[in-house]
């Protein structure tokens, strides 16, 4: 048995429709999206969400099937950078396995983001849980701003 990718089925035909069939094809083989770099090297790049509120940035990274201990977290001259080796799940008695599609990702990860001046770099924490990992980049009181009070003429 073979599993495919799921396609949408249009019900009236277009003439552009095998060439955008070809096209799909050539853009997955060739296919260099973030999670997909470096398939060949077994290295990965998890996907990341960076918002902001008036009192902080944060950076929110999907690290599925990832344990705390298997990702570091380091900041040097304002850079931050995320780290981790994500393993292939491996059960005895696997070697007769045979795979028909392989899109899970597994090996090594590494994320750089260079930080606004303006952050508090000696507040910054992290938390991981259900393999998200947030981390809270305070802002500096600068970078909040604040209202001036107009005084009255004189």
């Amino acid at each position: 048995m073979t599993i495919t990718r799921y396609s949408v089925r249009r019900p009236f035909y277009s003439p552009w429709r095998e060439l955008e069939e070809v096209s799909n094809r050539l853009a997955r083989f060739f296919d260099e999206s973030p999670v997909s770099a470096g398939a060949e090297t077994g290295t990965w790049l998890p996907a990341v969400n960076v918002s902001e509120t008036s009192d902080e940035l944060m950076l929110t990274a999907e690290l599925p099937g990832m344990k705390q201990e298997d990702i570091t977290i380091e900041l040097e001259n304002n850079i931050l950078n995320i780290s981790g080796t994500k393993s292939e799940e491996v059960k005895e008695g696997d070697e007769e396995r045979r795979y028909h599609m392989w899109e899970r990702r597994y090996g090594a990860f590494q994320r750089s983001f260079t930080l606004p001046h303006t952050v508090k770099a000696d507040a910054i924490r992290a938390h991981f849980e259900n393999g998200i990992l947030e981390v809270h980049l305070p802002k500096s009181a600068e970078a909040k701003g604040r209202k001036i009070l107009i005084e009255k003429g004189k």
